[in-house]
């Protein structure tokens, strides 16, 4: 379809999502990145937060997504993440134990810091999507 291009959900241990789209929302580091058909070449840094695919044929498709990068190169935008999982699979109280327990790491270093910087924000992004489903 000529307004479509291809997307690709990958993680680790498997390709979550395969499809075309017409519309993609995604969280970039630094805010939230929409991608439409034939967009220039893009390698962009995510965050974590709600993926947001509209299908040429089908239901909208939200994910969370924490971490990775996210590059467009030939009408393909393939998604590289460290964790996606549907929104049905979170839950309020997991998120907030992930909250509890990345406030508690320790960092002694530009390194540690990073990695509780990093865990916070992404156990604050899945417990915000937990109070939207």
């Amino acid at each position: 379809m000529s307004g479509t291009f291809r997307v690709a959900v990958v993680t680790p241990e498997r390709e979550v999502l395969a499809l075309d789209a017409r519309f993609v929302a995604l969280p970039a580091f630094d805010g939230e990145m929409g991608v439409l058909p034939r967009r220039a070449p893009i390698l962009v840094q995510l965050g974590s937060g709600l993926l947001r695919v509209e299908p040429a044929e089908g239901e909208p498709r939200s994910l969370f997504v924490s971490g990775g990068f996210a590059q467009m190169v030939d009408n393909r935008l393939t998604i590289l993440t460290e964790e996606a999982r549907e929104l049905a699979e979170l839950s309020i109280e997991a998120a907030r134990e992930s909250l509890t327990s990345a406030r508690e790491l320790t960092a002694h270093d530009d390194e540690t810091w990073s990695k509780k910087l990093r865990a916070v924000e992404r156990a604050r992004a899945e417990e915000r999507l937990t109070r939207r489903s």
